[in-house]
């Protein structure tokens, strides 16, 4: 039997605050012992026998007033540098494509250390340009964000999700920038000029 809606009321939501920090990385937060390491803090299972490049992706994630949020908490997500998933036939069982980081409490600096992805076949063998899937929460965010990093240095041209973005000029916003061998530089910006493209996921 369905409760009728008029009985209860909705709870009243609220940013992330310190709450997600504490729950996710309580190291991080200032409440170490739980743990002998934080959990979920790198995608590799033994990074020496990962395959593919290993590169860094450092950034900032930025609010409407320009200033980098140093309470940022991010999630990635992406498939090994062959293009699969973990979990899949042929995964590198060396890699598990999930991390958790937080950006840096003095900075606002945030830095992802992983496998280069790989192109991978989606829905009706469609190819996706390499890229990793991310979810941000910070202040003033109440539903945690979605965006993706490709990379200059690889085809884009016929992703289907850049496809789809209509403000061609907005794309960029989605490209992180390689700064040297294995390292690049992807900036998140919540409003204002050069918003991020969040993806309703």
């Amino acid at each position: 039997m369905t409760q009728k809606l008029d009985v209860l009321q909705e709870t009243p939501s609220q940013t992330a605050g310190p709450y997600v920090h504490i729950g996710l990385m309580p190291t991080y937060a200032g409440n170490g012992g739980y743990y002998d390491e934080e959990i979920g803090t790198t995608p590799f299972l033994d990074e020496a026998k990962a395959k593919g490049e290993i590169i860094e992706i450092v950034g900032s994630v930025y609010d409407g007033t320009g200033w980098a949020m140093r309470d940022a908490l991010i999630e990635s997500w992406q498939c090994d540098a062959a293009g699969i998933f973990p979990g899949s036939e042929g995964a590198d069982p060396a890699f598990t494509g999930h991390c958790r980081f937080a950006a840096d409490a003095e900075t606002g600096d945030f830095t992802l250390r992983t496998v280069k992805p790989g192109s991978y076949k989606g829905r009706g063998g469609m190819p996706s340009a390499p890229h990793i899937s991310l979810w941000i929460v910070a202040r003033g965010i109440n539903i945690g964000l979605n965006t993706r990093i490709y990379f200059e240095d690889e085809d884009n041209e016929n992703d289907p999700v850049l496809g789809r973005i209509e403000q061609r000029p907005r794309v960029d916003t989605l490209i992180a920038k390689k700064t040297e061998d294995g390292r690049y530089r992807f900036d998140i910006r919540l409003q204002g000029p050069g918003e991020t493209v969040f993806l309703d996921m």
